[in-house]
């Protein structure tokens, strides 16, 4: 699940944000003070920073000037500021990206996809690199599936349940299984939530939805995703 930290004072636009992008998948860290923001960076060391150019104790520009001397994650300025020469300061102190409140927050999230998609990833670790089978490719850290190599968005349980299923292809799993880990062990219901999600992944992965070859059925017992 990519890391997201979130620098912004404004606390409806924080919370309004937070809740939209943990919707689309990704997991935000939120400060309100610009003195906090590079301590939490190194804290958190996240994926992508959405930094606002006016806060209090220190400002974002020098914010971003600081984590840009020793990091190469991706920055993302947010401004009221409307001046070309703030965009133009932003830019060359190295933001990757440049936003003017008020903004659309569909569009946000669509320049945060698109500049972790640019981005070289860096210190990734043995569990967090992508998997393929059968033709399907999940990549958590960019929070992306490719399908055959074409590029397909899921909603976030949708891609946890399939990420699961990717990592341990050709292994059985049961239902109990796959409620626990994509759900958790204190979840309320019975299976069909699972058997919900499974025929949207088959709309999306396979090619004949209704005779599956990647996500299997094994009667009885749970699923299996092809290992070839």
């Amino acid at each position: 699940m990519p890391k997201l930290l979130l620098v912004e004072d404004e606390k409806s636009i924080a919370e309004g944000l937070a809740i939209t992008l943990e919707a689309e998948g990704f997991q935000v860290a939120w400060v309100k003070d610009g003195l906090d923001a590079v301590p939490a960076w190194e804290r958190v060391r996240p994926d992508l920073v959405v930094l606002d150019l006016m806060l209090p104790g220190m400002s974002g520009t020098e914010i971003c000037r600081t984590i840009r001397a020793r990091s190469d994650v991706p920055i993302i300025m947010l401004t009221a500021r409307e001046a070309e020469v703030d965009r133009v300061v932003g830019l060359e102190l190295g933001a990757d990206d440049y936003v003017t409140k008020p903004f659309s927050t569909r569009e946000l999230v669509a320049r945060i996809k698109a500049v972790l998609r640019r981005a070289p990833l860096q210190d990734v670790a043995d569990d967090e690199a992508p998997v393929e089978a059968a033709g399907v490719r999940v990549d958590r850290v960019r929070h992306e599936v490719r399908v055959d190599g074409e590029l397909v968005d899921l909603p976030p349980k949708e891609f946890e349940l399939l990420a699961y299923l990717v990592e341990h292809a050709g292994r059985v799993l049961t239902r109990g299984q796959l409620i626990d880990e994509i759900w958790g062990s204190d979840y309320v219901g019975d299976t069909k939530t699972l058997d919900v999600h499974i025929r949207r992944l088959r709309t999306r992965v396979e090619k004949e939805p209704e005779a599956p070859s990647r996500i299997q059925t094994v009667r009885g017992v749970g699923y299996r995703f092809a290992d070839s």
